[in-house]
């Protein structure tokens, strides 16, 4: 198996409201849409998030566990820490329900958190370096 990642998949409560919020809101083009089941986006250059309606994936995949922060972080990350804050500034407008403002932390990057209507918690970063170099384009 090759060592990549294709798909990240977000199983959603309300996809419509989701689709508010990363449409409307952050102003982000679908790649694709099946209204009411799921709606996708070209994230990467071969990478897509997908955001799938939760009573077409438990017909799928079974039930799915709602409460609680998810044990994972999607992270955003950018060339400079005021093009942290802008888009921090982006989701608080797109209304999202949790935004932590970007601080400077010990590890030498600049980070803030946001979540999505769902709770899926959105790292946006500037991390200086040869990681941030990687994954900036």
């Amino acid at each position: 198996m090759d060592q990549r990642l294709s798909l990240v998949t977000l199983v959603v409560a309300d996809l419509s409201a989701t689709r508010r919020f990363y449409v409307d809101g952050l102003r982000w083009e679908p790649l694709m849409e099946a209204p009411g089941e799921v709606l996708m986006f070209q994230v990467g250059p071969h990478l897509v998030l997908s955001l799938w309606d939760e009573v077409h994936a438990t017909e799928e995949i079974g039930p799915v566990a709602r409460g609680g922060t998810a044990p994972l972080t999607l992270a955003h990350n950018l060339a400079a820490p005021a093009e942290v804050d802008a888009v921090l500034e982006d989701a608080r407008r797109a209304g999202a329900p949790t935004v932590r403002d970007g601080v400077h932390r010990e590890w030498g990057g600049y980070s803030g958190y946001f979540t999505d209507p769902d709770g899926f918690l959105w790292e946006v970063a500037h991390a200086p370096g040869p990681l941030g170099e990687l994954v900036v384009p």
